[in-house]
């Protein structure tokens, strides 16, 4: 099909559209943009400048992307938002653009779920199959794994990284690191184990789940300093993947690990 774009809608001449794009009225695409094949823009929706993104990508009403970062050094340089293919942007959702002191790039993957009023700062890298709840704020240089789920009203400091297939409850705040496959909720967001459903529904075995499940349980509540108990997790699951990926991510945290909420504590985990 050919793209279609209505009448009422302003669409730079210098803007590059695909194949089977569908603009809706008033939206606004100005010149430096790159939008795939397959793109549907509703009404009163924004792509700006310096903005690229792949086929199937649908962004909703007044959705905004690629405005100027919230970042008082910020000096109108050439900084991107680059976005893969079939996400969904739904309503007031805003993606802003890198800047130089971060990735120059606020970088987005690929078939994620962004809910309403959701906001991704400056130099955030989100990975694929994420999904983003109603009214979650991330601040700037914030890290998304695969996979993961954001639940609603949540807030995300900047540069705290969240782990692949994990799971973030509703209503918290997260300032450290959250690992992958681990469930994380409270107002001062806690682990409470791995995200037993989560992995479940995505098909990890009951092999993989239970070394997961005791991989967690010697680093976080076996009482060994750090170091040790994350050298006795491989030892006890020599060539489990998942296992090696928890391990890596752990001694690659700058913010710090989010904390154990305690043996008696209710949750994923049990």
């Amino acid at each position: 099909m050919a793209t279609t774009i209505h009448p009422a809608a302003v669409v730079h001449p210098e803007a590059k559209l695909g194949q089977d794009v569908q603009v809706g009225p008033y939206c606004v695409i100005e010149a430096k943009v790159e939008i795939g094949d397959g793109c549907r823009l509703d009404a009163f929706s924004q792509v700006k400048n310096y903005t690229s993104m792949g086929p199937g990508n649908h962004v909703r009403s007044y959705a905004c992307l690629g405005d100027e970062p919230q970042h008082l050094g910020f000096k109108g340089e050439e900084t991107w938002v680059r976005i893969g293919e079939g996400n969904d942007f739904r309503e007031f959702v805003t993606v802003h653009r890198g800047t130089p002191q971060g990735h120059m790039q606020t970088k987005i993957g690929s078939h994620c779920l962004f809910m309403a009023y959701a906001h991704v700062a400056h130099d955030c890298l989100i990975g694929d199959h994420v999904i983003v709840a109603n009214a979650v704020s991330m601040a700037g240089h914030v890290e998304i794994g695969d996979h993961a789920i954001v639940s609603g009203m949540v807030a995300i400091q900047q540069f705290a990284r969240v782990g692949e297939y994990a799971f973030l409850g509703g209503l918290s705040g997260y300032s450290n690191d959250v690992p992958p496959y681990m469930l994380a909720q409270g107002t001062r967001a806690k682990l409470y184990g791995p995200n037993l459903i989560g992995l479940k529904r995505k098909g990890f075995s009951t092999q993989t789940i239970g070394a997961i499940k005791k991989a967690y349980r010697t680093i976080f509540r076996s009482g060994l300093m750090r170091e040790e108990a994350l050298a006795k997790a491989l030892a006890e699951f020599p060539g489990v993947p998942e296992v090696e990926r928890l391990v890596e991510f752990v001694k690659t945290t700058t913010r710090g690990i989010t904390s154990d909420a305690g043996r008696g504590a209710s949750g994923g985990e049990d």
